[in-house]
């Protein structure tokens, strides 16, 4: 169970790489592929945590729900915004989906 709670949260860190560094791409190349790569990486990172939450509701520690439901809102903008950046591709859009990433990150990071 260590191995998969393990692989779980090295995927969901590499969804947060992937939407920064799509994020970076599409501001600093104004890539077609940067919106994919932000779409992608956003679903890998909101599957991802859904089930690292899973996960720690069936162990003994206790989960902090209303952190829990900040992320997933956040995490939720993070795909909405991914979405209409692939169906119209725009910078702003980009810099959007990249910030509320940042913000996912702090919120877990310095929320205790």
């Amino acid at each position: 169970m260590a191995f998969i709670h393990s692989l779980l949260v090295f995927l969901h860190l590499l969804g947060m790489a992937g939407i920064i560094a799509g994020f970076l791409m599409q501001v600093a190349t104004d890539s077609i592929k940067a919106p994919k790569a932000i779409l992608h990486s956003s679903l890998l990172q909101l599957v991802t945590g859904l089930v690292l939450v899973g996960l720690a509701e069936m162990g003994d520690g206790a989960v902090d729900h209303v952190k829990i439901g900040v992320k997933l809102v956040v995490a939720i903008a993070v795909t909405v915004v991914a979405v209409l950046n692939v169906r119209k591709p725009a910078t702003r859009l980009g810099i959007i989906a990249g910030a509320l990433a940042v913000l996912n990150v702090a919120v877990a990071v310095f929320w205790q």
